[in-house]
């Protein structure tokens, strides 16, 4: 029988994680509780939800008296809860990195820490008895200060903000989908910290994952490593085309399905369109990562390219969106300016191929345009 007890809990009311990436199926903060000669909590949950957290934790000690309070994270909806946990247990001792030792004052104001806190570096091991937690630093996955840690006894890797994904665990639904849309809205941009980690957990033999959002991964491990891995390396996960579109009045858009149909005659076998005027944008960015050929129609506006396509390559920027092809469909009635702003965007871009040519449209889609429209289709077919 294993000595990890989950206590974490589900967030169903939440419409909005970190207040900007859509979660219509909720989201889990997830907790642990390690029950030997000493006890650790591995993590607390955000404050929305601590009285219901506090409540499962009280019943999981079963009148024992926590030693450590293990901070992976002190991102809010993880660390939310440590002013709460000091507060019920005046004699417990946090243990995090050297980082977040510094930067638990900035959350919780009143409270000292110095005397509290457990300092680990790499390597560091604290014994609860027969289990033995070994921690390893993971910087910028997805902040400075977040470490991982291992169980020796049952091989359980706690990964963090790793492996995590949207969707609350009443939740059932595919993991990759949802988990692939957390990974590239927030941790995309560090790609080279989580292939640091993945060489640390390479090392290490692990039969669980259990990260802090999101399901725990017990089965096929390697899965689940393999997808971060071809993530982090900014590979293409699927061979297909993914089309993004931001239309006025209706022009752009039956150009990119009527392109979207071109292609799928032509035989590319998968083929994804998303409208970014009314879609969720964290799942466009999770698409434009996954396929390997992203196109790009959009209507000129102000001189410029119309806002929500601006805000999308703003997101691809952010997230460090490299290593695929893009093709440009521009429309604009009397000074068509989209592909101009939007080649600009894609400049500041590691290896982006911008495939030829680049298609204006004038107004609407005519029989005129079509050998242009053609003639790209066919170069992203032979790409």
């Amino acid at each position: 029988m294993s000595a990890i007890k989950y206590i974490g809990v589900d967030d169903t009311d939440l419409d909005l994680f970190e207040g900007l990436y859509a979660i219509p199926n909720g989201i889990s903060y997830n907790s642990y509780l390690i029950v030997d000669r000493k006890v650790a909590i591995m993590d607390t949950v955000d404050i929305r939800k601590c009285e219901q957290w506090l409540a499962l934790l009280d019943r999981a000690l079963e009148g024992r008296e926590p030693d450590y309070l293990v901070v992976h994270h002190m991102e809010p909806d993880h660390a939310g809860s440590v002013a709460a946990v000091v507060a019920r247990f005046p004699n417990i001792k946090i243990v995090c990195s050297a980082r977040a030792q510094k930067m638990l004052p900035q959350f919780f104001e009143g409270i000292e820490f110095v005397q509290r806190t457990v300092v680990v570096a790499e390597g560091d091991t604290i014994s609860l008895g027969e289990h033995t937690l070994k921690f390893f630093m993971a910087p910028m996955v997805h902040w400075i200060e977040v470490m991982v840690s291992y169980e020796l006894r049952e091989r359980v890797l706690f990964s963090a903000d790793a492996f995590g994904k949207f969707g609350a665990l009443s939740h059932r639904e595919e993991w990759a989908k949802e988990a692939r849309r957390y990974y590239f809205n927030i941790c995309g941009k560090y790609g080279v910290p989580v292939q640091a980690l993945l060489k640390r957990v390479a090392m290490l033999d692990v039969s669980a994952i259990y990260p802090l959002h999101g399901p725990q991964l017990t089965e096929n491990i390697e899965y689940y490593i393999g997808l971060y891995d071809c993530w982090s390396r900014y590979e293409v996960e699927t061979e297909g085309v993914f089309i993004a579109y931001a239309s006025i009045y209706g022009g752009t858009a039956a150009v990119a399905h009527r392109f979207a149909d071109m292609l799928r005659t032509m035989g590319i076998p998968k083929v994804v369109v998303s409208d970014l005027c009314r879609e969720d944008i964290s799942g466009a960015v999770a698409n434009a990562f996954r396929m390997g050929t992203l196109v790009l129609a959009a209507a000129s506006y102000d001189g410029d390219v119309f806002p929500p396509m601006h805000e999308f390559l703003h997101h691809l920027q952010l997230k460090g969106y490299r290593n695929r092809r893009v093709a440009i469909i521009e429309n604009g009635s009397w000074a068509p300016s989209a592909a101009r702003a939007i080649k600009a965007m894609l400049e500041p871009m590691k290896d982006i191929e911008i495939l030829e040519p680049t298609v204006t449209i004038l107004s609407r889609l005519k029989e005129s345009d079509m050998p242009a429209l053609e003639r790209l289709a066919e170069q992203v077919v032979r790409q």
